[in-house]
């Protein structure tokens, strides 16, 4: 199918894949039920934020498909030079479960955009809304094998992939442990091209001068959106000496507040993705207390059947406490008091991770040093958690490699081909 499929014409694909975000759209509701059935997430989340990023994400890329191209070059002596932009070839993505639909469209538009087939390993955990989407797929008139879904688990199936000698490039979505692994299966198998987006520890830091209400908002959507199963969750509060009792104060009032339940009902929260998840997340609130955090609210199981982690927020935490350190993925907020602006910025960098970075500030220039210094592949000013299709997103150190949206990502599904053609003509005749 790769080599019928590169040949198609940017057009031909744009229309393509504006068809199927159509069919995306008018098919929203059953996927987002799919979505909160595999995952546990709000359908209310479902309808409202994951399916329109998803419809987004494949219009933008159907714009990019009959827009790439390649250049001349002003050689010198009698030729004629110019490079051609051209499919990478066959690449796989293996799909993390918390966004698994979203998580998947990210590597398929720009994918498919640029002419390559592509091969969506969904987590399996959460399958059902990419089997789904490959029915669209077909529907919306794909030629056959330009994608493949293969379900399956990491070791026996994307682990395949990861070292398979024919395909080309590889996209990760999930922790840095299992990134390590398949950027080392591509290595000693065929030297294919990783992309990796991988763990976080995000610091979000509030100056004495934040809006109140905002900061304690943005708080907790950086670390209870999605129950805390959101890679740039903001775990490391650092909040001013100054305004710090306020600000937990507030924050925990509003944190009791929250709703957790059954997710096709009217909640905010849902529960954990699974057993697993619950159990990891229930240890680290065990560690934290054990090290001499204070418990500020949550902490403890939901009641009711199912995996039910009340949002949870720590005080007194220091930075080398287990629960400041390491990436939990589950509802549990660490808050870090500071003095002084530059300390803060230092030890917001003392982590191996620099996926996100947050500040809430209404001076300027401050937030702008902090921008400039904070070691983070994206960082928020006055909003917490917010995305677009058109703005690139990737980690610094061991967040990840390469980036995924925006015109950059176009680079990952590219090849550049060099052509020199040597002239006949004579200067002078």
């Amino acid at each position: 199918a790769q080599d019928g499929w590169r040949r198609t014409t940017g057009p031909a694909r744009r229309d393509l894949l504006l068809k199927l975000a159509d069919l995306i759209e008018e098919n929203l509701e059953e996927l987002a039920t799919l979505e909160t059935l595999d995952n546990g997430k709000p359908l209310g989340v479902s309808k409202a934020v994951d399916l329109p990023l998803v419809v987004k994400c494949f219009r933008y890329y159907a714009g990019w498909a009959d827009k790439v191209t390649g250049q001349t070059n002003p050689v010198e002596g009698d030729f004629f030079s110019y490079t051609k932009v051209e499919p990478k070839g066959i690449c796989a993505a293996v799909i993390p479960w918390n966004f698994p639909l979203l998580m998947a469209t990210w590597k398929l538009a720009p994918g498919l955009a640029m002419g390559n087939c592509m091969i969506i390993k969904p987590a399996e955990q959460t399958p059902l809304s990419c089997l789904r989407l490959a029915e669209l797929i077909v529907a919306a008139g794909f030629p056959p094998g330009v994608v493949s879904v293969l379900p399956g688990f990491g070791p026996s199936c994307g682990g395949v992939l990861a070292r398979h000698m024919d395909i080309n490039k590889i996209g990760f979505t999930g922790s840095t442990a299992v990134g390590h692994i398949i950027m080392k299966d591509a290595a000693e198998s065929n030297l294919k091209s990783v992309t990796l987006e991988l763990g976080g520890k995000s610091p979000l830091v509030i100056c004495e001068d934040a809006d109140m209400d905002e900061a304690v908002a943005a708080a907790q959507v950086g670390v209870f959106f999605n129950q805390g199963q959101v890679c740039t969750a903001s775990s490391r509060i650092f909040v001013h000496e100054s305004i710090h009792d306020e600000f937990v104060a507030k924050l925990v009032a509003a944190t009791k507040q929250r709703t957790q339940g059954n997710p096709f009902e009217d909640v905010m929260m849902g529960p954990q993705v699974s057993q697993e998840q619950f159990d990891i997340v229930n240890g680290y609130i065990a560690k934290g207390k054990a090290q001499g955090a204070r418990l500020a609210c949550g902490g403890k199981k939901t009641k009711g059947k199912g995996y039910y982690i009340q949002p949870t927020i720590f005080t007194e935490v220091s930075d080398d406490m287990t629960i400041a350190k390491e990436e939990i993925f589950g509802p549990v907020m660490s808050i870090l008091k500071y003095s002084d602006f530059r300390d803060a910025i230092k030890r917001a960098n003392d982590s191996k991770y620099g996926l996100a970075a947050g500040i809430f500030t209404r001076d300027i220039n401050k937030a702008f040093e902090y921008a400039d210094d904070v070691a983070a592949g994206t960082v928020w000013v006055n909003t917490y958690n917010s995305f677009d299709t058109a703005q690139g997103f990737g980690g610094y150190k061991m967040s990840g490699l390469g980036r995924e949206l925006g015109p950059k990502v176009l680079d990952a599904y590219t090849e550049t081909k060099a052509v020199m053609v040597k002239l006949g003509h004579k200067p002078g005749h």
